[in-house]
């Protein structure tokens, strides 16, 4: 019901932000001093042009962070409307929270601008950020040989001893545990500059320079200690354990400053970029983080994505897919850098294998290693059509799987041989890792082709990688 109330109240606010999209300054109104003229293009939708933009609270919902609030401001330029529904370029501006239990004290700001005539023949794309999570997931490393011990279990396998008394008896009543566990805190500032021109027809070159700063801490509980006693510090959590074990080393426990270049390869063939119904969207790209650069902890990776939309009713009923594989040459690459797959263009990295950017019902970074492996397949069926207030107005639901798995795992071995029973409890060597796999439904408010508004819910089909998880975002996943 909670969630439903959420779906609600979102739509709400959304709407009179749509209603207030404009086309053109109230300058110009004053001085035609008439009604601007509507075209329509062969699909029968309104041709936009000029400047559209949007100003939108921002209400939306994640499973692995909460509620989230703030304000959004959408900017697109079609300019004469020949590009029409693909702008010519684009601003976007955000300032958002969020209100997960722990994460008080979460939040970003971003801005994102890109740009297809600025410099002749290529696209320039710009992405910066500042985040801040207080309270970010962290269930280790290579899917299932690091064991996700639920609140039933973790008490029958007697870790409760390590609970701190008061506390101990509040959750043993409850039958919880302390969340704080999985958890840690971490700060990023990330900026990149790609560039994309055309090499043959929907064949192109990609290139771009990549930084990010990365400071990660210990979790913070407010009310309360995660565990104590016995020869635990205080507060320990799974992430001061791996740290403990020697697992994430001395030298990158605090994060570090990647300084990367990125070239690669792209064919695109989508008819809408923002809501392609058919086409082919394919990249690979190789990654290279030298010390020479400002790199703290130097790495190179490779990167290959396939996209395809197959339209089996021509702009009504589509199935889409998307397979990913990123991994990395030679040493391992630094643990602070694994939960990021990358992106070139207009959209910045994905932060974390799980999620509702990668793999909808997984839990936020249960899936990390060196290689790793996924997949989405959806149906989605755009159901109806209409103009209110001469906007192209449209709803999609949509049917989806989606899938993981790790095909090079990060080194686990117990270095110090510290917590040699814990470490026996939350690791496990031996195993290899399986397919971490979701199904779920989505319905999506669909604007003028760009602006989009999507509700979802995914759920996983082990608990190992969670239960359900309900998204209130933007956009589609790919």
């Amino acid at each position: 019901m909670k969630k439903f109330i959420s779906l609600l109240a979102a739509i709400a606010l959304c709407l009179p932000a749509f209603a207030a999209e404009t086309e053109a300054s109230d300058k110009e109104v004053k001085e035609t001093k008439k009604k601007k003229e509507v075209t329509y293009n062969e699909k029968g939708e309104i041709i936009k042009t000029g400047t559209n933009f949007g100003p939108l609270p921002v209400v939306a919902f994640d499973a692995d962070r909460g509620f989230q609030f703030g304000a959004l401001l959408n900017l697109y330029n079609f300019g004469n409307g020949d590009t029409y529904p693909n702008p010519k370029s684009q601003w976007y501006f955000e300032a958002s929270a969020y209100t997960k239990e722990g994460s008080i004290g979460s939040y970003k700001f971003i801005v994102n601008y890109d740009n297809k005539t600025l410099i002749p023949g290529v696209r320039m794309s710009i992405c910066s950020g500042y985040y801040k999570d207080a309270a970010l997931d962290f269930y280790g490393f290579n899917g299932y040989q690091s064991n996700y011990i639920t609140s039933q279990s973790m008490f029958e396998d007697g870790l409760a001893q390590y609970l701190p008394d008061k506390a101990g008896e509040k959750l043993q009543e409850k039958g919880k545990y302390p969340k704080g566990f999985y958890r840690f805190g971490r700060d990023m500032v990330k900026a990149k500059v790609d560039f994309t021109g055309e090499i043959a027809k929907n064949f192109y070159w990609e290139a771009g320079y990549n930084f990010s700063w990365i400071k990660t801490g210990d979790f913070q509980p407010k009310g309360y200690e995660v565990l104590a006693g016995n020869d635990f510090e205080h507060g320990t959590t799974l992430f001061d354990l791996y740290k403990a074990w020697g697992i994430i080393p001395e030298s990158e426990a605090d994060g570090g400053v990647t300084s990367s270049i990125r070239a690669g390869l792209m064919y695109d063939s989508r008819n809408i970029e923002n809501n392609p119904t058919k086409g082919i969207w394919a990249e690979a790209h190789v990654i290279a983080a030298p010390k020479w650069l400002g790199t703290t902890d130097p790495h190179y990776k490779f990167c290959v994505t396939m996209r395809q939309y197959l339209p089996i009713v021509q702009d009504k009923l589509t199935f889409a897919y998307r397979a990913g594989y990123q991994g990395t040459f030679g040493s391992q690459s630094p643990w602070y850098v694994m939960p990021f797959y990358t992106n070139m263009g207009p959209k910045a990295d994905n932060d974390g294998f799980g999620g509702y950017r990668t793999v909808r019902g997984l839990m936020l970074n249960r899936v990390q290693g060196q290689d790793v492996g996924f997949y989405n397949a959806e149906l989605r069926w755009r159901f109806v059509d209409f103009k209110l207030w001469k906007q192209n107005i449209a709803f999609a639901i949509s049917g989806f799987t989606d899938g993981a798995h790790v095909f090079k795992g990060y080194d686990l071995e117990n270095k110090t041989g510290k917590y040699e029973d814990l470490y026996k409890k939350f690791v496990d060597v031996n195993r290899k890792d399986g397919f971490h796999g979701s199904a779920g439904a989505g319905l999506r408010f669909i604007m003028n082709q760009n602006f989009i508004v999507a509700f979802e819910y995914a759920r996983c089909f082990n608990k190992q990688d969670g239960n359900g998880a309900f998204y209130i975002n933007t956009g589609f996943l790919f």
